[in-house]
């Protein structure tokens, strides 16, 4: 049974100072209980589309896997809102990490993180991308106008995965944390390169959002809002240009600047 992503629902409305009652499109939320070799690992309340993208990349994403290849078998049962994920492995990440707030250094550098797995799966960017900044402002263009659902109900987040020029898959979903798993979870699906690609974002870049992004692997987020400030502290430290207010003709820079570049 697929799940609406939407529903009808009658709402009052005052608009021109009237009272008026209408129907509107209302975002739907969806809970997905994860099981990781019969062990239930967590619990997603997501937008209920691309499952097996989200499940692959949140596992990727805590370090629970690194490949497809680990994964025996996953199966979605979505009557019943499970995912059943069998690994060829054990689960190497200790359960008392999970959501454990942890601040440490790593590699010799001040790095500041939420919880204890991102100290194991943030990456440093290596990427010698560049982008010009018309192609900033295009590329969140067509990610926003490309999405139907927030159109239509103005609840959910968008996340895109691109090039420099042109828009390569985009997801939406309800938390900003899923829309970036689903497309963590495309890349691994398809053994897609990420190292050169960059994230287009339509929230705010928080600092577990900058890791995601680095856990990704990419090397530029652009957002069409704004960053925290330890949000710029991680993507100085983890190499990682980050631009946000991008809204019109303009932008801010708040990090790594050499990767935007006038073409």
């Amino acid at each position: 049974m697929i799940k609406n992503i939407s529903v009808n629902q009658r709402i009052i409305k005052y608009t021109n100072g009237q009272l008026v009652e209408t129907v509107d499109d209302i975002v739907t939320e969806f809970p997905l209980t994860i099981f990781v070799n019969d062990q239930e690992f967590a619990t997603i309340v997501c937008t209920p589309t691309h499952f097996e993208e989200m499940v692959i990349g949140f596992l990727a994403s805590e370090g629970v896997i690194r490949f497809h290849k680990d994964i025996d078998s996953l199966n979605i049962d979505e009557d019943a809102g499970y995912a059943h994920v069998k690994l060829h492995v054990d689960v190497t990440t200790s359960q008392q990490y999970y959501s454990k707030r942890f601040i440490g250094s790593c590699c010799g550098k001040s790095r500041q993180f939420y919880f204890h797995n991102d100290v194991r799966t943030a990456k440093t960017s290596t990427s010698k991308l560049t982008i010009s900044p018309s192609q900033c402002i295009n590329l969140m263009n067509e990610m926003q106008t490309s999405s139907i659902v927030f159109q239509e109900t103005g609840g959910v987040h968008n996340a895109a995965l691109c090039t420099s020029d042109k828009l390569i898959v985009s997801r939406t979903d309800i938390g900003r944390h899923n829309a970036l798993d689903k497309l963590f979870g495309y890349s691994i699906l398809n053994q897609m390169p990420t190292r050169e690609k960059i994230i287009v974002f339509s929230g705010r870049i928080s600092s577990e959002v900058l890791v995601k992004a680095a856990k990704i692997g990419v090397g530029i987020v652009l957002s069409k809002s704004a960053p925290t400030d330890l949000a710029i502290k991680l993507a100085e430290d983890l190499n990682i240009t980050a631009v946000g207010f991008i809204r019109d003709q303009s932008f801010n820079v708040y990090s790594h600047k050499d990767r935007i570049v006038n073409i």
